[in-house]
């Protein structure tokens, strides 16, 4: 019997459903659900634990984070959203308690801000729109009660996000890709694109990777291969399919980590982002200075930052990812051919291999 695995919701969409039942509270009475859109453009409803009006103008609304089956620190955790209608047609969204502020750099939100990353913010952003009349406008202000306790639970600190959570999501969906079951659910990908005729697979390792495969390289759908954190085990399925190429697109934060032989990208599973970048970054002719910076980058992205102006940045990710491709092949003994692509949050091609140069496979997929 197939056994199917509960999908979750994010914390962005999480928040987005409070403000919009707050929101709702205080134009007209509480409710018990709401429906909020998400950028995949699903529309779904999540209950609501409670909301109430607390002023002529003010209310508040408490959703509860569902992590699905996904191993999750925020899960069951309490969303509040506190709403203050106004008559200037703005929206503005801000963190309250509970939620992180942003000390360092490298990261989607300016230092100084709280940690409610864009997507997420334009989810909420939309979902008030939804409720309100024509005209008026809202101030909505985030709220985790039990923020900083499970902050403790999660690499926010290391990440410089100091105080609470962070409120994440690119889809409103959280797919239970941490969950060791998981692994089997996402072979049927394969299976998929096998059947559809597709003779070479991109590979991702989550939706940053696909997001990029689509707009970027213009693949198709069903030739799209997610990996989660389990790149390893994908990869073995797909010698066991008989797969004979495979193109590797993602960002740079996974995409390093199988230069260093980590085949399992879960940050719990290991990590030598920086020692990777920095090494190669210094084989290609960067400073000692440089090196050091690399050593201590907050985030793959703030290492891309610190390489850009020293002329090095498409040197060093070229070298990357020459080396992931040797690594794979070895892994797979050389019975797939290989096209690693390394990208930035924004698309941005940072690096390819040899393969991925001269032979553009993208755009010929069948």
């Amino acid at each position: 019997m197939v056994k199917f695995l509960k999908y979750g919701i994010t914390t962005g969409a999480t928040a987005a459903a409070a403000a919009k039942a707050a929101t709702i509270a205080a134009l007209k009475e509480p409710i018990d659900r709401v429906v909020i859109p998400t950028p995949i453009g699903l529309r779904f409803e999540v209950p609501i634990k409670s909301s109430r009006k607390l002023t002529e103008d003010t209310a508040e609304a408490i959703a509860i984070k569902d992590a699905g089956q996904d191993i999750d620190a925020t899960d069951k955790m309490e969303i509040v959203a506190s709403v203050r209608l106004t008559n200037d047609g703005k929206i503005v969204i801000r963190s309250g308690i509970g939620v992180g502020v942003v000390t360092k750099p490298g990261l989607q939100v300016p230092i100084g801000e709280g940690a409610i990353n864009p997507v997420p913010k334009a989810m909420i952003t939309q979902a008030v729109k939804e409720a309100l009349p024509h005209g008026k406008g809202a101030e909505v202000v985030i709220n985790a009660p039990e923020g900083a306790n499970i902050a403790k639970k999660t690499t926010n600190a290391k990440l410089g996000i100091n105080g609470g959570i962070s409120i994440l999501g690119t889809t409103g969906v959280v797919k239970p890709l941490s969950l060791e079951a998981c692994r089997r659910s996402l072979v049927p990908q394969i299976d998929v694109a096998i059947a559809r005729g597709y003779k070479r697979l991109v590979f991702v390792p989550g939706n940053i990777g696909e997001k990029i495969a689509k707009k970027v390289f213009n693949v198709p759908e069903d030739a799209i291969i997610q990996t989660g954190d389990f790149v390893g085990y994908m990869l073995d399925k797909a010698v066991e399919k008989d797969i004979k190429e495979i193109i590797f697109i993602g960002h740079s934060g996974k995409i390093v980590k199988l230069a260093a032989n980590i085949f399992n990208t879960h940050h719990k599973m290991g990590d030598a982002r920086n020692e990777v970048i920095a090494s190669y970054a210094g084989a290609v002719g960067a400073s000692t200075q440089i090196i050091n910076q690399l050593l201590t980058a907050n985030t793959s992205d703030e290492a891309s930052e610190i390489l850009e102006p020293t002329g090095l940045l498409e040197k060093t990710y070229e070298r990357i990812a020459a080396r992931v491709n040797q690594r794979i092949s070895d892994k797979v003994e050389n019975r797939i051919k290989l096209s690693i692509i390394i990208v930035a949050m924004d698309g941005k091609v940072l690096g390819m291999d040899k393969n991925a140069k001269e032979n553009t496979p993208w755009l010929n997929l069948t």
